[in-house]
């Protein structure tokens, strides 16, 4: 069965600069880089973009991978992301980070969305200072809903090893990472899908009520999910995806890694851990024929 994966950071060149360059370390952008790629055991990316996209399908077509839902995980990331599409010839499907507040936000969306194939964007509350709820997000989400397009938003713990590497302070505020602030959003945009990723990332309860109250809201099983070992009640990852599949179904559970960057590239471990929890909980072919693959596809409107 070919696999989507739902949830990928591309984590260009572009990225990284971006990032290195807010930190307050020492040292030029290529220096501060030098560190954390000793430090973290990482490659930064050539600058040559093409290349890092090659080496991406090749990770792909080792593994069985035929398409994913790709992240520009910062704002100036998104022309990359945009590029990346076209050089995957269609096997990425493009999503911008955004900040809902930051001036002609809906109108530059709606054109990545109509002109340049993004399914979407990724929101970080927490990171921004806002709740979705808040009415100067809701022509994002107009513009969102017009299109029957996809929002990611982040709820939960909110941890970034690169920004932690380079000394960049945590402003991140856990109070506007509720899942239960996307309930209100969600019905009042019904064409549009709000995804909660991670299981909601320690957020789990609140999670679960969200998709309890909105048929249009859906989680992702991105990352190593490392919260799990932090909740209360004893969790594992058989009974995450227990739970969520009593509330959200198949039908609204969708596979992702969360993979990031090389050597490791596309975290197959993932996969394979998860197709073991789903088989241990007796899940049918078509159940995680859905999970692995048809979902992502309905919702990235493949083969449309």
């Amino acid at each position: 069965m070919p696999i989507i994966d739902f949830h990928l950071h591309l984590f260009s060149r572009v990225y990284f600069e971006t990032v290195a360059a807010l930190s307050p370390q020492p040292g030029s952008v290529a220096e501060r880089l030098a560190d954390v790629q000793k430090r973290l055991g990482i490659e930064i990316p050539p600058a040559d973009l093409a290349a890092h996209v090659q080496r991406w399908l090749r990770s792909f077509d080792e593994h069985g991978v035929e398409h994913a839902a790709a992240f520009a995980s910062v704002p100036e990331e998104i022309p990359v992301l945009s590029e990346a599409r076209v050089l995957s010839g269609g096997r990425l499907t493009p999503f911008a980070m955004v900040n809902p507040r930051a001036p002609d936000c809906a109108q530059r969306v709606g054109k990545l969305i109509r002109e340049q194939g993004f399914g979407g964007v990724l929101l970080f509350p927490a990171l921004h200072h806002y709740r979705v709820s808040d009415a100067e997000c809701a022509g994002l989400f107009s513009e969102l809903d017009r299109h029957s397009a996809v929002a990611f938003v982040h709820c939960g713990e909110l941890i970034v090893k690169l920004r932690d590497v380079l000394g960049i302070a945590r402003t991140a505020d856990p109070k506007f990472a509720d899942p239960l602030d996307i309930v209100s959003v969600a019905k009042a945009n019904p064409r549009a899908t709000f995804v909660i990723p991670h299981f909601g990332a320690g957020r789990f309860h609140e999670t679960l009520e969200a998709g309890r109250s909105c048929e249009n809201i859906v989680v992702d099983s991105s990352s190593s999910n490392s919260w799990i070992a932090r909740a209360d009640g004893g969790l594992d990852l058989q009974t995450v995806f227990a739970r969520a599949l009593e509330v959200f179904g198949s039908k609204r559970v969708l596979f992702g890694t969360d993979s990031t960057t090389f050597p490791k590239g596309w975290q197959r471990a993932r996969l394979d851990e998860q197709r073991a929890v789903l088989t241990a909980l007796g899940a049918s072919d078509g159940d995680q024929r859905a999970i692995f693959q048809g979902n992502s596809a309905r919702l990235l409107k493949l083969g449309a």
